[in-house]
């Protein structure tokens, strides 16, 4: 695809400061787990177990993308979307050094399949002014037993390709301070990235569009996630077929999510969240919520972007 034929829409963010909003995130997620810590603090260095990213932090110049969407999934597959992660990063202007993670649908013209994908990937320049990638995405699919298979995309093919749809947290990559969140036993309804979302949303209103992303761990209990098969042959056109099409897993905790969201749309059709995650045991896709809300435990690493990039609206 030609990146430079695509759309692109951009909208600056006026982000409160961190200190501001983690008290309101404390108090507001007392309403759904039972035990909460907020605060801001230094970036763990992410490339290190159990975190595994690219990057080290998730700071600097830091800004979402939201490429294509769902209506290129369905009713039928548009398989003309095709796009790249370095390619995303030039239409948002990263610069030289940057990093991305997110959720997306993975390059199926690369894998010969249909697979949910976990970017994460870091680079900087070389003196001879080529880049130093370090490519960690990994992708979940459906082996022929309808088990899933969820390893690192590079081990498969060399590519920064994706397909039809990603919510991507753009950034240096830089150690800096962040939103530091740990959450024990949820006793409301909403996951966790709902949750958090749902606060920024309540408090702030839709006038004043927060958006949020980074890493997420269950450290603790089971989670559902769905993994897509291959594509549908026959129209998805309601809701209820397509979740009949997707399949849905129950997963053991350690997992590692990798998370975009926003608390309010400013008129760019945006996906307001989507999370993906990984295991280092094999397992992963696309996150739901958890289903041992009594034991489950959850702790982030968050950041707010200063901007939002819509990249090839779907049209309607």
């Amino acid at each position: 695809m030609n990146m430079s034929l695509l759309s692109v829409e951009r909208r600056a963010l006026s982000s409160p400061p961190l200190d501001e909003l983690a008290p309101i995130l404390e108090s507001g997620l007392l309403k759904n787990f039972n035990n909460v810590t907020v605060k801001v603090s230094p970036c763990a260095d992410l490339r290190h177990p159990p975190w595994n990213l690219a990057a080290s932090g998730i700071c600097g110049n830091e800004k979402i993308a939201d490429i294509g969407g769902p209506p290129y999934l369905h009713p039928f597959p548009n398989l003309s979307k095709k796009y790249n992660l370095l390619d995303i990063a030039k239409l948002v202007e990263m610069g030289g050094t940057g990093s991305m993670l997110g959720a997306g649908a993975g390059p199926f013209h690369v894998l010969g399949r249909n697979t949910e994908l976990m970017p994460n990937v870091a680079w900087r320049p070389r003196v001879d002014g080529s880049l130093e990638m370090e490519n960690l995405t990994r992708h979940a699919e459906i082996d022929d037993e309808e088990g899933i298979i969820c390893h690192r995309t590079a081990l498969r093919a060399s590519t920064t390709d994706f397909g039809l749809m990603a919510n991507l947290f753009c950034s240096n990559g830089e150690p800096g301070e962040v939103l530091h969140i740990v959450v024990q036993g949820r006793k409301g309804e909403l996951n966790f990235p709902h949750a958090v979302q749902a606060i920024l949303s309540n408090r702030y209103g839709p006038d004043y569009p927060i958006s949020m992303g980074g890493v997420f761990r269950i450290t603790r209990g089971k989670a559902r996630v769905h993994v897509m098969p291959e594509f549908s042959q026959e129209a998805l056109s309601t809701g209820a077929d397509v979740n009949k099409w997707l399949k849905f897993y129950e997963f053991n905790a350690p997992l590692v999510c990798l998370t975009v969201f926003h608390s309010s749309d400013p008129g760019m059709d945006l996906r307001m969240e989507h999370t993906h995650c990984f295991s280092e045991h094999g397992d992963g896709g696309h996150y739901h919520e958890d289903t041992t809300p009594e034991i489950v435990e959850y702790e982030a690493y968050l950041n707010l972007a200063h901007s939002i990039w819509r990249i090839d609206r779907p049209p309607g």
